[in-house]
């Protein structure tokens, strides 16, 4: 991925490189579930410090991985 999130399908994969459910990676991202839906639905597009953090989780999921471990 490059870094772009232009569609709530680059979100959605994401989501699943990382092998999350929605919940878990919403929780790890700390936004609600249905933010994260319409994300992926393509009703919504995610802004600022959110492109950043999903910058993150492409290139380092584990820190990701350990954000849903952390708050279980």
């Amino acid at each position: 991925m490059e870094g772009r999130f232009e569609s709530g399908a680059d979100v959605l994969a994401v989501r699943r490189f990382i092998g999350l459910t929605q919940e878990q990676f919403a929780s790890a991202m700390g936004i609600s579930v249905h933010t994260l839906r319409n994300w992926e639905q393509g009703r919504r597009h995610p802004e600022g410090p959110a492109i950043a953090l999903l910058r993150i989780a492409v290139r380092h999921p584990k820190v990701i991985l350990e954000n849903v471990r952390s708050a279980a």
